[in-house]
């Protein structure tokens, strides 16, 4: 390394985002980035250590321990700080398909696994990769890549999120001819409508697709497959297909009152509103607007929290984050040790702005909703909760446990469920006969992504379950390995 004591000479240090009394006016995205010499000394700290642990990418039971991508951060982080950033570029190109997107939304496996944080504060290393990525295209670093040669054969790859963009970039890269399907009216799943502008602007979205569309990848929106598009047909009309179509069943809200208007689940909210923006700057009414609404979002994840930052963009008069799980401690218990990823208490944006804006965190742990009351007109208005408490049960399980005095009304206009996936549609896989498993995700080996029928391969969350971008893009890549050995045979 260019500066091996550069963990001890210099504190961890990360660009002030935009104030959120300021954000919270416009949809644009928060972040900011260094300066070029504060970069290099950020890139300065990466300690040459022994048995770099941020880029094994392995898991481990429901942990994971550094990046999945397998991505060459010391390399990268000594390239930066010794000034070289196109070369910082090529080298974080060869492991990630895209940059632009985990340097923005990834949770930073990485930094969790990090060994300057064993003892200390972890490397900035989603910032530093946010960087390099972002100065690669200002510089015009960033080419389309056309195959010299194409190898004949052709494959479909069905959704265009991230596993199905890593998908299809690889293999186009491999020479196949690569279509892409996608239900929505524009590319991207996820990326596109899934996670809010102001974490991940559109057009960082839209710069990829169109470089894939240079390079030869076929984008064809607004095409279910499975409705629009026989499933069947599909390995008529291609050598191979690979499903990436995510996990699209939300877990569903079970209390008295659940099916009473106002009450969306939170990609249907977050999606209807992206659409919205970027059709009209939300004035063609299309959007599910919280203005003027008390708000309560039912989950404590990263989308309750994109939930939480669109309600407080669009005025609303109060929002309340409901989680049934207790709150996390603020460092890692004797049970989550390093390198695993860290367990620990994070307050995010949506949570920073609510605090700015209201004077208090939305959070409100261990409390889930009993009964939802409506209105003459059948629009929620009451939400009845209760706080718990998680108990074994005589077969072992952990389960909540209601605790009696602890009921509590609350005035209600709209709600909004972020409970997680329970796993993919299922007309695809009746559709082609396909099996799935015991949690109704399509059925594929890790690896080799193939699922029982001959030439079909799934990856990403339909088939892991709902996870991180930054696993379904190792799924894509892994999956157009996988598709690669099968048409070489």
């Amino acid at each position: 390394m260019g500066k091996p004591t550069g963990f001890l000479d210099y504190r961890r240090n990360l660009p002030e985002d935009r104030e959120p009394e300021e954000r919270i006016k416009d949809w644009s995205e928060f972040h900011t980035h260094f300066d070029l010499k504060s970069l290099r000394t950020q890139g300065a700290r990466c300690m040459d250590c022994g048995v770099p642990f941020c880029h094994a990418g392995m898991a481990i039971g429901r942990t994971s321990i550094g990046c999945p991508l397998n991505n060459l951060i010391p390399e990268w982080n000594d390239l930066v700080y010794n000034g070289n950033m196109e070369e910082a570029y090529r080298r974080l190109s060869l492991t990630s398909n895209f940059p632009e997107f985990t340097g923005r939304v990834c949770p930073a496996l990485c930094e969790g696994s990090c060994t300057a944080g064993m003892n200390g504060d972890p490397v900035t290393v989603k910032n530093i990769e946010c960087h390099i990525i972002d100065n690669a295209w200002e510089n015009g670093y960033v080419k389309p890549r056309i195959p010299k040669t194409r190898k004949g054969k052709t494959v479909a790859v069905v959704g265009s999120g991230p596993s199905g963009l890593a998908c299809a970039d690889t293999l186009n890269q491999m020479g196949y001819s690569v279509t892409v399907f996608e239900k929505s009216d524009r590319p991207g799943g996820l990326l596109m409508y899934g996670i809010p502008n102001m974490k991940l602007d559109k057009s960082v979205v839209n710069r990829r697709v169109k470089l894939m569309e240079e390079e030869g990848i076929v984008f064809k929106c607004g095409v279910e497959i499975g409705r629009d598009y026989p499933a069947d047909k599909l390995d008529d009309d291609f050598d191979a297909v690979v499903l990436c179509i995510g996990a699209g069943n939300p877990r569903p809200l079970q209390a008295e009152g659940a099916n009473l208007n106002g009450i969306y689940y939170a990609v249907d909210f977050l999606a209807a509103n992206t659409k919205s923006l970027l059709d009209s700057n939300l004035t063609d009414g299309m959007n599910i607007s919280a203005k003027d609404k008390n708000v309560i979002v039912v989950g404590g994840g990263d989308t309750g929290t994109d939930c939480v930052g669109t309600c407080i963009r669009h005025g609303c008069k109060s929002v309340t984050q409901l989680e049934i799980m207790s709150e996390a401690s603020e460092g890692r218990r004797p049970d989550n040790p390093w390198p695993e990823w860290p367990r620990i208490k994070k307050t995010d944006y949506g949570q920073e702005e609510a605090i700015c804006l209201y004077g208090k965190d939305p959070r409100e742990y261990l409390t889930t909703i009993t009964k939802i009351d409506g209105n003459e007109y059948g629009n929620v208005q009451t939400v009845h909760t209760v706080n718990v408490e998680w108990v074994t049960t005589p077969s072992g399980a952990l389960a909540p446990r209601p605790i009696k005095g602890t009921e509590k009304e609350r005035p209600c206009d709209l709600i909004l469920i972020a409970m997680g996936f329970l796993g993919p549609v299922q007309n695809i896989a009746n559709q082609l006969g396909m099996e799935t498993d015991a949690r109704s995700n399509y059925k594929a080996a890790e690896k080799n992504h193939k699922t029982s029928v001959r030439g079909i391969f799934a990856a990403g969350d339909c088939r892991r379950g709902q996870s991180l971008v930054v696993w379904a893009i190792r799924e894509g890549r892994e999956a157009a390995d996988a598709v690669d050995k099968y048409l070489s045979k």
